[in-house]
């Protein structure tokens, strides 16, 4: 396997290629690495390589991963890395995501923001999130999650009420299709609705859009993507 540093200039170089295809500058899109189930070295040669932010599905892995993670930062002399949880969520894990994370994507629901909400204010943070839409016609509760479009705006108005969380943008994960040119019809979208969206009193801080990984990423910034989220390209194959 190559080292964490080639593979990391090899997605960069793939960001960079893709921006300069519709003429965006690459440094308005962040690389987020996915590091599920990864082992903890090649996540921490990773961030050694540059790699400044990071994304973990399961609020249970990361707590446990966290103690050790750190310490080893600690060691090595490295920065702490942007923190976001991309999973599904229930409202019963909040108070476990809220101290361990920068950022939570996949908020999708006004009484999950209400517990984020409350579990920040514990903590004595504030959580950037962003609100997760459901492109794919799959129900609110489905594996993917996310608010149906039209409910965007009503979403949008609730959690911009709460005080300790900020709404930063939207994230989505469209149906998987057969190949990267199959999702830019959902990409385009988001970057719409987080256009329309923008217009609106409520909406003037939104500015991600969280969308694009491993197999689709250069589709996701030709379309206006701010943050990809890639796992297996960077880190290779996960543990089972």
């Amino acid at each position: 396997m190559s080292s964490a540093a080639d593979r990391l200039a090899r997605v960069n170089d793939r960001i960079h290629d893709a921006a300069a295809r519709c003429g965006r500058d690459p440094s308005e899109v962040t690389l987020l690495g996915v590091s599920k189930r990864q082992p903890l070295e090649r996540v921490l040669d990773a961030v050694e390589a540059g790699l400044t932010h990071l994304g973990e599905n399961y609020a249970q892995e990361a707590r446990d991963k966290r103690p050790a993670f750190d310490a080893e930062l600690k060691t090595r002399s490295l920065p702490t890395p942007r923190w976001h949880f991309v999973g599904q969520l229930q409202r019963n894990k909040a108070r476990l995501v809220a101290p361990l994370f920068d950022v939570v994507e996949t908020v999708d629901r006004a009484s999950l923001a209400a517990a984020l909400d409350r579990a920040a204010e514990a903590s004595e943070t504030r959580l950037d999130v962003l609100l997760q839409v459901d492109l794919s016609g799959e129900a609110s509760d489905g594996p993917k999650g996310g608010v149906a479009p039209d409910a965007l705006p009503g979403l949008l108005e609730e959690v911009g009420s709460l005080a300790h969380l900020r709404i930063v943008g939207l994230m989505a994960i469209p149906a998987v299709q057969a190949d990267a040119e199959g999702s830019r019809a959902a990409f385009a979208r988001l970057r719409a609705l987080r256009d329309d969206l923008s217009s609106r009193p409520e909406g003037g801080s939104l500015r991600e859009l969280s969308m694009g990984m491993s197999a689709d990423f250069e589709v996701a910034i030709e379309e206006g993507a701010t943050i990809v989220r890639v796992g297996t390209a960077l880190f290779g194959a996960r543990n089972t």
